[in-house]
């Protein structure tokens, strides 16, 4: 057996001196926290990068008012995402169709028809939703279907006319093929690439749409009284009184969030049953959405069927007070207002076009 190593010698190969141990010890220290501040100046591509998003509210909008999901933060990675899925026609089942491609910025983010189209030419039943100040809203679609705006960003993959995809899994699938997104939903969430994270994206960057700052903004609220022109200063008097449009189109969005049945398709046997399809209320019947008014003038036809081309048809059609029905709302009342007060009427409605969306537009490039 050979004899056991003296402790004097063995301190000595180690170090003997406490300078010696300390310097090693430093350089040791110093050299794991050069690395760790390496990793931390340049994360991995999987790394999760949470920035958190601050809105810049157009004049006239009411931050009190946002609605923003506890469980979804608003933050720039997930914006960023929410706009490259909003405008890539890879999230159809037929590379044709983008949630962009019927909510388009020069029509105020609708799409300037009747009703919608999607993939293989097929036409819906009612005209899209202006997509924009939707922060300000719980429920979503014109008959409110969806809870929240992350359930209504998800809905139309689904539907055989849209998006068309069989089911959510078919459309996840294709997702995970594309390898920029594996990376992308990494990133924004930590975790990978699924129906629900898609909602939450695609909300967040919708949530980031807003229209305010509009010429009756500035007048009602700024008090510049050059803002508007005096057919329409006329007109916004008529708004608020004679023509009873704040019955229904009230406070900074000019609506009111509820669902109300004014007669549209009664005289033409084109019965919509809209809300009453989710709450199976008798009273819900052929009732949707009150839109709110701003940008109006640019997202003509009107109604949920698009069935009015122009702001004078549907002024005429609440001055005669709608059409009559069983289950026609008690708000709507005939008008009688001259042809004066109409053109007024419409003169302050084109005040409503405002700021706050130019930046909502299609990437350069998508995830390969």
């Amino acid at each position: 057996m050979k004899p056991a190593v003296p402790k004097t010698k063995l301190r000595q190969a180690v170090g003997g001196s406490s300078l010696l141990r300390k310097s090693f010890l430093g350089a040791l220290a110093i050299s794991s926290v050069a690395i760790l501040s390496s990793w931390i100046a340049a994360p991995g591509a999987n790394a999760v990068v949470s920035n958190e998003y601050k809105f810049k509210l157009p004049f006239g909008l009411e931050e009190s008012a946002m609605v923003i999901p506890s469980d979804n933060p608003m933050t720039i990675q997930k914006v960023e995402l929410g706009r490259i899925l909003f405008f890539d026609k890879r999230l159809s089942n037929d590379n044709t169709i983008a949630c962009a491609s019927c909510h388009l910025m020069q029509h105020g983010f609708t799409d300037g028809q009747p009703v919608s189209t999607g993939i293989r030419g097929q036409k819906g039943g009612r005209s899209a939703p202006a997509s924009f100040n939707r922060v300000f809203s719980h429920a979503q679609f014109w008959d409110g279907r969806a809870a929240e705006l992350e359930d209504q960003s998800i809905g139309p993959f689904t539907n055989p006319i849209e998006h068309g995809f069989i089911n959510y899994d078919i459309m996840i699938s294709k997702m995970k093929k594309i390898k920029g997104y594996n990376t992308l939903f990494l990133q924004a969430f930590g975790e990978d690439i699924s129906i629900g994270l898609v909602g939450k994206a695609i909300a967040s960057f919708q949530r980031t749409v807003l229209s305010g700052n509009s010429p009756m903004d500035r007048f009602d609220q700024g008090g510049d009284a050059n803002a508007i022109s005096p057919e329409a200063q006329r007109g916004l008097l008529l708004f608020r009184d004679k023509a009873r449009c704040t019955k229904c189109h009230s406070g900074f969005n000019l609506t009111d969030e509820k669902f109300h049945n004014i007669g549209t398709g009664w005289d033409d046997n084109k019965v919509d049953l809209g809300r009453y399809m989710v709450t199976k209320n008798p009273e819900d019947i052929s009732a949707f959405k009150t839109p709110t008014l701003r940008e109006i003038s640019r997202t003509a036809p009107y109604m949920h069927d698009g069935r009015f081309k122009t702001l004078e048809d549907v002024v005429n059609f609440y001055n005669q007070g709608g059409v009559k029905n069983p289950h026609q709302d008690p708000l709507i009342l005939p008008l009688e207002l001259t042809k004066e007060e109409k053109h007024d009427l419409v003169q302050f409605l084109r005040t409503l076009n405002g700021e706050g969306y130019k930046h909502a537009t299609a990437p350069t490039s998508f995830p390969q």
